[in-house]
């Protein structure tokens, strides 16, 4: 009868870990519903793609937590502020004709809207309008 319970009580251990990595591999996984940053959005090497970043939410900080996140991939942020109107979805406005550099500081705000907007009169190659649907990724905490 020993052996039986020491086989039912590792049974139940094993099922239990089983279902632990189940719950934290579907949590790590991306499925909670909060869209993650593609892994290859980055600046091409050797180029610099100027970014302007705005917060178009009523969210302090989201516009530097955004700087942050461009410039760990490479991106040349060189102006951030705030503007008035609330946006939903994250626009990213493609000033310099570069669609492709465009799409890639749009992989990096998913859901996000690329849209074409010649300017030969600024020195901005793409502009970023931070809408409420974009939630950064978490911060690393250093003690």
């Amino acid at each position: 009868m020993t052996r039986f319970a020491i086989a039912l009580a590792l049974l139940i251990v094993v099922l239990a870990a089983g279902a632990a990595l189940a719950v934290g591999g579907r949590r790590h996984s991306g499925s909670t519903g909060q869209p993650s940053v593609a892994v290859n959005a980055r600046a091409p090497d050797g180029v610099r793609i100027r970014v302007q970043v705005l917060n178009g939410t009523k969210v302090r900080g989201l516009a530097r937590r955004a700087t942050m996140l461009l410039r760990d991939r490479g991106f040349d942020v060189v102006e951030i502020g705030t503007i008035k109107d609330a946006r939903d979805t994250t626009l990213v406005l493609d000033l310099s004709g570069h669609p492709d550099w465009a799409a890639r500081v749009a992989r990096v705000f998913v859901p996000a809207r690329v849209v074409v907007r010649p300017d030969t009169s600024r020195y901005l190659d793409v502009a970023v309008v931070l809408g409420t649907t974009w939630r950064p990724p978490a911060e690393p905490f250093y003690p």
